[in-house]
C-alpha cells in the first residue's frame, strides 16, 4: 500500500517530463518512434496515404519477416505541412534490441497532388507503394533500453514525377532516413531491498523522471535525455533517504550507478 500510494503521488506531482515505472524491464528491448518531415516542394499540397509502417531485421527481403509497428497513425498526410523543420509522429513501438535493416511504408490509394494556383486535386499513381510498400535501407543498431527516433525526410519536389505532357503524375518517393538515439536511462541497485525507495531523477531545470526499485532492490529508469542529473532515493524509517549527484546520462546507453545503501 505504501508503495502504491507513493508511486501515485509521485506520478501526479513530478514536473516536466515523466516516465513512471514500478518494475525493472530486463527484456532487452528498445523504443522506436518513426516521424515524418519534408523538404519543401513547389506545390500547394502533396497528400500521401500511409496505411502501415513496418521494419525488417534481415538485409535480404524474401517477403517475410516484416514487423508492423504496434502504434500507428494511418491517414492522409500533406507533406507540405511538415516542411521547414516540422514533423509528425507516424508510428511507435517497443522492439527487440538489435539490428534494423529496412523500413517499409505501406501506402493506400488516396494519394493526390494540388498544383500551385489550382483548386483541383490530381491523382498520384503509386503502383509499387500500393503493393509491396516503399522500402528504405536503415541498417541501425538498437541498443537495449534506449529510445530512438527514426526521421523520414520525404523530398516532395523529387518524389512527384510528371508523366510526359499528359497532366498526370507519378509518386516515386525519395526519402532520406536518419535514426538517432534520443534518450538513455539509469540502472542500479539499492540495499537493503526491503527499503523499496521511490527514485527521482532530477535535471538542473528541476524536471523529474521517477520510478521504483523492485523487490530485489534493482531499478531501471528509461527515457532520460542526455544530461547531468541528481538521483534521490526516498524511503521511510528505519531506512534513510540518499542522494547521488553528478550522474551523467547519454542518449545512446544506460548509465550504471553504484549500489546505494539506505541503512
Amino acid at each position: 500500500m505504501r508503495k502504491s500510494v507513493f508511486f501515485a503521488m509521485m506520478c501526479l506531482s513530478v514536473l516536466g517530463f515523466t516516465a513512471c515505472s514500478e518494475e525493472n524491464d530486463p527484456s532487452g528491448t528498445s523504443r522506436m518512434e518513426v516521424r515524418l518531415t519534408d523538404a519543401p516542394g513547389d506545390y500547394d499540397e502533396v497528400n500521401i496515404d500511409i496505411k502501415s509502417v513496418q521494419v525488417h531485421r534481415d538485409a535480404n527481403d524474401d517477403g517475410t519477416g516484416w514487423t508492423t509497428l504496434e502504434t500507428i497513425r494511418p491517414g492522409v498526410y500533406n507533406l507540405l505541412d511538415f516542411a521547414n523543420g516540422r514533423d509528425t509522429l507516424l508510428a511507435s513501438s517497443t522492439l527487440p534490441a538489435g539490428r534494423i535493416s529496412q523500413i517499409r511504408l505501406v501506402l493506400g490509394t488516396n494519394n493526390t497532388l494540388k498544383l500551385k494556383g489550382s483548386n483541383t486535386l490530381v491523382p498520384l499513381t503509386t503502383p509499387s507503394g500500393q503493393t509491396s510498400g516503399v522500402k528504405l535501407q536503415i541498417n541501425a543498431d538498437l541498443q537495449p533500453d534506449v529510445t530512438y527516433v527514426m526521421l523520414l525526410d520525404f523530398d516532395a519536389a523529387k518524389s512527384v514525377v510528371p508523366r510526359g505532357n499528359s497532366g498526370a503524375y507519378n509518386l516515386k518517393p525519395v526519402i532520406r532516413t536518419l535514426t538517432q538515439a534520443v534518450a538513455g536511462g539509469i540502472r542500479g541497485t539499492v540495499t537493503p531491498a526491503a527499503a523499496k525507495p521511490g527514485i527521482f531523477v532530477i535535471s538542473a531545470a528541476n524536471d523529474t523522471i521517477g520510478g521504483f526499485a523492485d523487490d530485489a532492490g534493482n531499478y531501471l529508469i528509461k527515457g532520460i535525455p542526455a544530461g547531468t542529473y541528481k538521483v534521490q532515493y526516498s524511503t521511510v524509517a528505519p531506512y534513510k533517504n540518499k542522494e547521488v549527484t553528478g550522474v551523467v546520462v547519454t542518449n545512446d546507453r544506460i548509465t550504471d550507478i553504484p549500489a546505494v545503501n539506505l541503512n
